[in-house]
């Protein structure tokens, strides 16, 4: 889950930094000749009050120490006064870049969340640094302002159970497919003899099937449910296609074959039917070369 919202992040982090810059320059001028704590204090008390997703605002001097203890909700972040923050990318960046800016996820030293600050430089009327004015919130908090539907909204929320009901339905199949393939070849016991070559077939090839369904169902079940990052994890969706492709081939190339022993015995004018499979099975096979070739020349 958590590299699904830092993909979604980046996908609106500039709405992202956008809205909190917004907040902070909005109640905090930036330039003022007579610029006090106390008005800082009062404008974050305000920003807070009509905000309730922000964890904490707090306040750093020209060096980058914590000059008031946090503005939270939560008692457990009311604190941090006269620590030195000077090393964290909040200040630097802000003093450097001389505006508003936003970080990059980061996990929170209290509760080990991903937290991104947004950090606001105040100057006074000779353009000297005062103040750098900070905003902390999680990153799930702030993705639900900016990007409602991508964490916890009710569709997303639908979405993963119906992908999550489907999974639970296919690996029933795969596991209906599987449990028939070894019972159709475990009812002969240990009698080699007794065994029928075209259960041996029957058998291969639904296993065969269960092992490509299973595949499938994994792939859906991490990008879907799970929310891993497709993006990241391209090779991996190449890879189980393949696999899944390749499983179908298998099954229908045994199923060609059995039919051309089959149709050899007992019927010689239906083996057309088996050689009309075996060109299928040939069509997909370059069907999966094709597929092979475009991916190599995508990387």
């Amino acid at each position: 889950m958590v590299s699904k919202e830092i993909q979604d992040f980046e996908e609106v982090r500039v709405n992202a930094r956008a809205f909190l810059c917004f907040l902070l320059t909005r109640n905090i001028p930036n330039s003022l000749p007579n610029i006090s704590q106390d008005d800082i204090v009062q404008a974050l008390k305000k920003i807070k009050k009509e905000n309730t997703e922000i964890d904490a605002l707090y306040i750093l001097d020209q060096k980058g120490v914590q000059i008031i203890d946090a503005i939270s909700n939560n008692i457990d972040y009311r604190k941090g006064k006269n620590s030195h923050k000077s090393l964290r990318a909040s200040y630097y960046r802000a003093v450097k870049e001389k505006k508003c800016i936003l970080t990059d996820p980061y996990p929170s030293s209290k509760t080990k969340e991903l937290v991104v600050t947004a950090s606001y430089p105040v100057y006074d009327d000779n353009n000297k640094l005062r103040y750098v004015v900070c905003l902390d919130i999680t990153l799930k908090n702030l993705l639900k302002i900016v990007h409602p539907t991508s964490v916890d909204s009710l569709f997303g929320k639908f979405n993963k159970a119906a992908y999550a009901l489907f999974c639970f339905a296919l690996f029933l199949v795969a596991f209906l497919l599987f449990f028939k393939g070894l019972s159709s070849i475990a009812t002969y016991g240990l009698s080699i003899e007794k065994l029928d070559i075209k259960e041996i077939f029957e058998s291969t090839i639904l296993i065969t099937l269960s092992l490509a369904i299973f595949d499938l169902i994994k792939t859906i079940f991490e990008e879907e449910v799970l929310g891993k990052n497709v993006k990241t994890h391209i090779d991996d969706i190449h890879k189980t296609m393949i696999r899944f492709l390749g499983s179908i081939i298998i099954a229908l190339s045994i199923e060609a074959l059995m039919l051309v022993f089959k149709f050899a015995i007992i019927g010689p004018e239906k083996i057309l039917y088996a050689v009309f499979l075996l060109f299928g099975v040939t069509f997909l096979l370059f069907g999966l070369a094709y597929y092979l070739k475009s991916i190599k020349r995508d990387d």
